[in-house]
């Protein structure tokens, strides 16, 4: 039987300015922006501005994964410490999320909903306590990869499967996609397929590419040096 936690959550759950070179940058599709409202005004994170869509960004072609063939593992070197196809996922705890969301490229979008297992569930799930290690690396389809530490994925994280009371599309990162929303977006890892747990903290992709290495919206960590 699927057990399934319903409780909302109210979370508040790119090289250097001179070195990146415009396609090195995520591409948006377009997308209004709008004045923040007065009463939201501590929510949006300095630099960004609000908005009602819900722009794509990529920095490559969209990956499409069958739900017979997803799987989701964690693991410690080569290590592993849990592994799920999709009904077996479906099948772990799920929770609700409402939270904000802020991208690097400067764009909020406020009281998003998201359902998903959480990174705790997950290590729950793995027989674990806590994360094993400082740091973790996710891994998605289409080589992409970032760094999180994992202070920053208990009782903040989860892999997500729908977003707004729907499956999560592929434009936005499904079948599932790390959200971190505390972080600047491109942490929230589209298109995740594992975490991997490591001692060291070692950049992702924008992150060798000169973004932050970690990614505070509240300090505008856009790149390395902000």
């Amino acid at each position: 039987m699927r057990r399934t936690e319903r409780a909302r959550t109210a979370v508040r759950l790119t090289a250097p300015r001179s070195t990146v070179s415009n396609h090195s940058r995520p591409i948006s599709r377009g997308f209004q922006g709008r004045r923040t409202d007065p009463e939201d005004r501590h929510r949006v994170p300095p630099g960004q501005y609000v908005t009602r869509d819900f722009p794509v960004l990529s920095a490559g072609p969209t990956p499409h994964v069958s739900l017979v063939e997803w799987t989701f593992s964690m693991r410690v070197g080569d290590r592993p410490l849990g592994k799920w196809n999709w009904a077996e996922f479906q099948d772990l705890t799920q929770t609700r999320a409402a939270v904000d969301i802020h991208c690097v490229t400067k764009w909020s979008k406020l009281d998003t909903v998201w359902e998903g297992v959480t990174i705790d569930a997950l290590l729950k799930a793995a027989g674990l306590d806590a994360a094993p290690t400082p740091y973790a690396l996710a891994h998605s389809d289409g080589g992409y990869s970032t760094n999180v530490p994992t202070k920053d994925l208990a009782g903040k994280a989860m892999i997500a499967t729908r977003f707004a009371d729907a499956p999560l599309s592929a434009a936005h990162g499904g079948p599932a996609r790390l959200l971190v929303p505390h972080l600047y977006f491109w942490k929230s890892a589209k298109w995740v397929r594992s975490i991997e747990f490591i001692t060291a903290d070692r950049p992702g992709f924008w992150e060798s590419l000169g973004y932050h290495i970690y990614g505070d919206p509240w300090h505008e960590q856009r790149y390395s040096g902000d």
